[in-house]
């Protein structure tokens, strides 16, 4: 089990990529709903939204999957993001208060993301090289 205090969850219907970050660098875990997501459109006069209804069995793997983290920050492009704080907010309150925000986001890439959540829970940034020099080198001007 991940040993970090902070998680940021990047979530859409089709997956779940978890990140635990701390000091010592950042764990990562993918999740996969078990049924395939359907594209359902809407027809008018029809009754229903056209909306696939919340995978629960996958919101509830991803909620274990964060039972450790102390903070949790929950992004994501659509409305898997509130509906997994939603269901964490039902079957677990305990982890709900633990939940820092619910945030937009598009379609980052893992980097992206653990860089978005460091800056969100305030963690220091990797130091940035500069160009052909080693660590440690001095420069005498």
């Amino acid at each position: 089990m991940p040993t970090h205090f902070h998680a940021v969850i990047w979530i859409d219907h089709s997956q779940a990529r978890i990140f635990h970050l701390g000091l010592s660098g950042s764990d990562e875990i993918t999740l996969h709903p078990h049924l395939a997501t359907r594209h359902l459109h809407h027809k008018a006069n029809a009754i229903g939204s056209g909306h696939a209804a919340p995978d629960k069995a996958f919101y509830a793997e991803v909620t274990k999957a964060l039972a450790d983290a102390g903070e949790i920050l929950i992004i994501g492009p659509a409305s898997a993001k509130t509906e997994l704080a939603s269901h964490i907010r039902a079957s677990s309150p305990d982890l709900a208060k633990r939940i820092v925000a619910v945030e937009a986001a598009d379609h980052p890439s893992d980097a992206e993301i653990v860089a978005y959540a460091k800056r969100h829970f305030k963690l220091p940034l990797p130091r940035v090289q500069t160009p052909g020099s080693a660590a440690g080198e001095r420069h005498s001007g």
